[in-house]
């Protein structure tokens, strides 16, 4: 086995490879970045090296640093994770060249699958299913155009080389084709290097379900059940779950053999991914097709773990050095069910708006340390794969997922149930995130009855978006509950510093004052005079009582008890229930008074960024929800729209100006 190799990668997936290596006794080498310097994934490596800036361009992407930094290290094999090189076969070429084991497969599998027209006409020869489409060379936009007419609207725009979303438009008419095009490209040039594109017709009601293959150096391969990946924005994976509800043994087999003989066609060797697009009819009946192969160990790979009880990352790294798969296909078997949750820095309720900031709170549910096999309904089936700390910051630079939160269970039921309980323990503060988001997804209807399709989110998203599980009556007695504590760890010995508000005679009453769901919000505190208190809040009046535990405030309130979790940062309170989580700010009358409102008119970039380009000029009229710019941040695009009808006084940036979050991009009257 190898005694030392490099991670060539960062954050949740360096941290992940790292352990497995650890528990085989192989050594590690991380490279980081300059954002990177003190990041989780340096740390849990036993070796480092610093291989450039922090654009992705200036240190990970760059391929001749990393081989440096593997032979001056001596280590004999390099693992690429997921994302930047993985998937580049100049970068597995350049590794073979430099005698060092590339932990993938060679490089002409990873060339005949990473484009995806080329990759499909191989499986077409292959007797893989294909959907319909037009994978040819030929990217005239008149052509392109045409073909869609051909295959019949809605048809989707993929980037050839592309994957994780970028680059993919679906169209739904003729005319939004052009600009839809145009947007693709664009993505394309900036995340691949390539701005070519397919077209294919876009599936109703389809299920996005992937194979896990594994082939090894002695012409053997197998395929280790499906993974469920329907969840999605933006075609990005939301949630993931194995294996995948209602699918029949008979269709597992057909898709399994599919997947293994796609892998076969390119002489496959290591951890990949066949995804298909299944195809729901009438009756329950599905189809399936070939959609992509991602040739690289995948994010979701945890509930593979989970329900084999297998380390994958091991697998790889035995394959690598050259051993034969651990097992044969009728030696693997299905336990249970596994959910995965992407944890991410994002707005879900401003359109999944990628977060920028700093973890001053991070807080997870009790897990287990890294062992697939413990993850089953005997033990503790929760873990967490992350690779960021309390007090650590999430740049614009990198993508926004902070961890993966995987549950087990014996069935789906029981692992939906330890999801949302894992959730509920999940405590960020310092930026938003779809925690709650996630929260919400696996308790609609669709999720919970496995009614699943990549449309789920945008037909339950009247439950999903703008929701408030934690009314204002509950967060104001956290608010004042939190706030009272305080006040008793200051007071002194004696009377006079007591602040609890008792009097002799008659009944005190404080004012709080609170802004809560963008709205200004009053409650009343009365000091009763047998030492009770009343609390007045969003239209309940009732008694309050609390008691501190080391779990949190246990608040007895309006004939409810929760059990709050308060993290007061700066007039903010972040208030994390069973129920859910919310924040409710204290409004101190003397320190506002005075404030003025915000400037009319202002249009700021809601994060760092890149501006792609300006649709309108100065002296333009636009009116309400027009677009006005294009940004690019964490590897998307983010379109700028006109909160009213008004006219371009003046454009302040030029197209691709660097922007700092906040900065105001053009003036509105």
């Amino acid at each position: 086995m190898f005694q030392k190799i490099l991670i060539a990668n960062r954050g949740e997936i360096a941290c992940r490879v790292a352990a497995t290596a650890r528990r085989m006794a192989i050594r590690t080498v991380a490279v980081y970045s300059d954002a990177d310097a003190n990041a989780k994934h340096v740390a849990a490596c036993d070796e480092a090296v610093h291989i450039g800036g922090s654009a992705p361009k200036d240190s990970y992407l760059r391929w001749e640093r990393i081989i440096e930094a593997a032979k001056a290290t001596g280590a004999q094999a390099i693992h690429p994770g997921y994302g930047f090189l993985s998937e580049n076969e100049e970068f597995a070429q350049a590794c073979a060249s430099a005698g060092l084991v590339f932990i993938g497969p060679p490089a002409s599998a990873i060339q005949a699958m990473g484009l995806k027209a080329e990759s499909k006409q191989l499986m077409e020869k292959a007797g893989v299913p294909l959907v319909p489409g037009y994978h040819a060379a030929d990217q005239d936009p008149a052509l392109l155009k045409k073909e869609a007419g051909r295959i019949g609207y809605p048809v989707l725009i993929k980037a050839s080389a592309g994957g994780g979303g970028k680059g993919m438009r679906a169209v739904d008419k003729a005319e939004d084709f052009d600009a839809a095009l145009a947007s693709c490209k664009r993505e394309a040039i900036n995340s691949f290097g390539d701005d070519a594109v397919l077209i294919e017709k876009y599936v109703q009601r389809p299920r996005h379900i992937e194979i896990q293959v594994f082939g090894d150096t002695h012409g053997d391969c197998v395929w280790l059940f499906e993974r469920d990946c329907s969840v999605q924005r933006r075609h990005q994976k939301v949630l993931e779950e194995a294996p995948a509800p209602g699918m029949t043994e008979a269709m597992r087999k057909r898709m399994g053999e599919a997947a293994v003989a796609a892998a076969k066609a390119v002489g496959y060797v290591g951890a990949g991914t066949v995804e298909f697009i299944v195809e729901q009819r009438a009756g329950g009946e599905m189809d399936f097709f070939f959609m992509e192969m991602n040739t690289r160990l995948q994010v979701e790979h945890p509930v593979t773990e989970a329900i084999t009880g297998l380390d994958l990352v091991e697998w790889q790294l035995r394959v690598a050095h050259g051993e034969p798969l651990p097992l044969r296909q009728d030696q693997l078997t299905i336990h249970g069910h596994a959910i995965e949750a992407r944890i991410c820095a994002e707005n879900p309720d401003n359109n999944f708006l990628p977060a920028t900031g700093t973890l001053r709170v991070y807080r997870k549910p009790a897990c287990t340390a890294f062992a697939p096999a413990q993850l089953s309904d005997t033990g503790v089936a929760v873990r967490v794969d992350d690779g960021v700390r309390e007090g650590d910051a999430i740049s614009p630079f990198y993508d926004p997922m902070i961890a993966k939160l995987i549950v087990h269970g014996a069935t789906r039921e029981q692992a939906l149930a330890r999801l949302d309980a894992a959730l509920a323990q999940t405590h960020i503060v310092g930026l938003a995130t779809n925690v709650q988001f996630l929260r919400h997804v696996v308790k609609s209807p669709s999720f919970a009855q496995a009614n699943l399709d990549t449309a789920l989110i945008q037909r339950e998203q009247a439950v999903l978006f703008h929701q408030e599980t934690v009314g204002l009556p509950m967060a104001a007695a956290a608010a004042v509950s939190t706030a009272l504590l305080e006040e008793k760890a200051t007071e002194g010995a004696d009377p006079f510093s007591r602040r609890d508000g008792w009097r002799s005679h008659g009944v005190t009453t404080r004012r709080f004052e609170f802004e809560f769901g963008g709205e200004h919000a009053k409650a009343e505190l009365a000091y009763l005079h047998d030492g009770a208190l009343q609390l007045t809040a969003g239209g309940v009046s009732a008694s309050l009582a609390f008691t501190p535990t080391d779990q949190g405030i246990d608040i007895r309130y309006a004939g409810q008890r929760s059990l709050a979790r308060v993290y007061t940062q700066g007039e903010t309170d972040h208030v994390f229930t069973p129920q859910g989580a919310t924040q409710i700010i204290a409004i101190d009358l003397l320190a506002h008074a005075g404030e003025s409102q915000a400037e009319a008119g202002r249009l700021t970039a809601p994060m760092p960024g890149k501006v792609v380009s300006f649709a309108v000029k100065a002296g333009d009229k636009v009116t309400k929800g027009q677009a006005l710019a294009v940004m690019e941040a964490m590897k998307m695009e983010h379109t700028i729209a006109a909160p009213a009808d008004g006219v371009v006084a003046e454009l302040l940036f030029a197209a691709g100006d660097q922007v700092a979050e906040g900065a105001e991009l053009l003036k509105l009257q």
